[in-house]
């Protein structure tokens, strides 16, 4: 693992999120406190922690899998079911801000249990919803309550592990964020294809029922003395700015809401100039735009957000494709999509090694294009190409894919403060999501836009392939701004120099 300076557990899972976790706000300037409850260790906290984490990314990964079955009953087109997707990423974006706030104030045991009640009720919502307006508010509700679940989960982690057992801690941590993406898939195809896709939300209750009842046992309600005010001007407006840019980009997708959508995202640009002007005039803002100063930290957010409109529109674009235009089974289909995550974790102990040989700027240009060239790939995808090909083409695509995530979201703290880490953090998730969830935006609407242009009701394969060049050719504009990056950024991060470019990098004894 890396082990940048400046840099808390919280951007290591920033890491893990793109591919999986969304860092948290307020996790650097956590106090060290081993306040853990009677009878609890490290690793029973860790793995309680872990399973709702599991929970999380299970549930995500199983439900780009069913949205073609879910299209059918709920008699819309499979491209529409793009919202039930955007609806939890957005209310992860506008919430994951304040669930460092709610923790301090009310305690971190307190609002992880309501985080886990929030999503267990919003999937028990899911599984009954008989409307897809009915699933996005469900998924909504699963969002608030993912977007506490998974940053307070690590506070309580940090606050109740003492120090000498962090590190192992966060390897129990991270495993089953790991695996969730890889068991996802196939468990998804397998639900949707035997059972009923509503079994893909109610599988959540009893994990749900049995981390309620670990947490009370075993985790101590932690909080500070004195937290810090609330900006509630500025998530009222964050809120708003991000709810109507994202739903009214969603709505351009879909026939005779033309008007509704250019309502929103004019609401949304002026709750967006609203929140900059307050930004710069309050200390402490929920999302502090005094960050974007600093040109490293600047530069992975841009060139990161741009990235992650492939990234986002990969998960929805795929399943839809194969099931859609190849007329696979969601069985086969989730086998298949599996491979993201297979190179994903492939790709973590590399990491380190191409880093310290290449440096940041290098690999960050040479890395991007080939991973976005390799999603390109996905486009010529066809019902003739064998499975095992179309599954090595996504291994390798995924692989390079995380590499890039890792290194964006390592180097985006290279220069800022210990002080700052916080409200980095917080800036930093909040725009992952952002992008994750545009991403399905962009990929709804260009599938929309080629069927159009081909006078097709429903998508064929020639729509898929324009939607992934689209999405793909936006992520490739990212390297005008990998260009950008100074050729020593990040160089006491990854231990990078001339000599060591010369001389090819050597394992340090922490990575072997």
């Amino acid at each position: 693992m890396l082990r940048p300076r400046r840099r808390g557990i919280a951007s290591v899972n920033a890491e893990v999120r793109d591919g999986i976790v969304p860092a948290a706000g307020r996790i650097a300037m956590t106090p060290d406190r081993s306040a853990q409850a009677p009878g609890a260790n490290y690793r029973l906290v860790a793995l309680i922690i872990a399973s709702a984490l599991f929970m999380e990314f299970v549930d995500a990964t199983v439900l780009a899998t069913a949205l073609p079955t879910m299209a059918r009953d709920f008699s819309v087109r499979p491209q529409d079911m793009s919202v039930a997707l955007t609806s939890y990423l957005l209310a992860l974006a506008i919430f994951i801000p304040a669930s460092g706030v709610l923790a301090d104030r009310f305690g971190s045991r307190t609002v992880f249990r309501t985080a886990i009640v929030l999503f267990m009720l919003g999937s028990l919502a899911c599984g009954q919803s008989p409307t897809l307006e009915m699933i996005v508010l469900s998924r909504f509700v699963q969002g608030i309550g993912g977007a506490m679940m998974i940053p307070v989960g690590r506070l309580v982690l940090l606050r109740t592990v003492a120090k000498q057992d962090m590190v192992n801690a966060m390897s129990w941590l991270l495993v089953p964020a790991l695996i969730g993406p890889i068991v996802g898939p196939p468990l998804g195809g397998f639900i949707v294809t035997y059972l009923d896709w509503r079994w893909i939300f109610y599988i959540n209750l009893p994990m749900g029922m049995l981390g309620l009842w670990l947490t009370g046992r075993f985790i101590a309600n932690v909080r500070e003395e004195r937290p810090n005010p609330f900006d509630v001007t500025g998530f009222i407006l964050s809120g708003i700015a991000l709810g109507c840019l994202l739903f009214g980009f969603e709505m351009v997708s879909r026939p005779g809401e033309a008007v509704l959508a250019g309502t929103l995202i004019a609401v949304g640009l002026l709750a967006g100039i609203a929140y900059v002007a307050h930004a710069r005039r309050r200390e402490g803002a929920i999302l502090d735009l005094a960050l974007l100063r600093d040109d490293t930290f600047r530069l992975s957010v841009i060139a990161g957000s741009v990235t992650r409109i492939t990234q986002g529109a990969q998960p929805f674009l795929l399943p839809l494709m194969m099931q859609v235009g190849f007329g696979f089974s969601a069985a086969r289909s989730g086998t298949i999509t599996v491979a993201t995550a297979v190179g994903s974790l492939a790709m973590k102990s590399f990491a380190p090694r191409i880093l310290r040989r290449f440096g940041f700027r290098r690999s960050l240009i040479v890395n991007g294009v080939i991973a976005t060239a390799g999603y390109a790939i996905c486009g010529l995808f066809n019902p003739a190409w064998p499975t095992w090909a179309m599954f090595a083409v996504l291994v390798v695509a995924g692989f390079f894919m995380s590499f890039q995530f890792t290194a964006y979201n390592t180097i985006a703290y290279d220069g800022i403060d210990k002080q700052q880490m916080s409200n980095a953090t917080a800036f930093y998730a909040t725009f992952q999501q952002l992008m994750l969830s545009l991403g399905i935006c962009v990929a709804a609407v260009a599938l929309h836009l080629a069927m159009l242009a081909r006078g097709h009701a429903l998508p064929t394969l020639g729509d898929f392939s324009a939607a992934f060049w689209v999405v793909t050719a936006i992520s490739l504009s990212a390297t005008i701004w990998n260009l950008r990056f100074a050729p020593e950024a990040g160089a006491e991060i990854s231990g990078h120099s001339d000599d060591t470019a010369a001389q090819g990098a050597r394992p340090s004894p922490q990575e072997g």
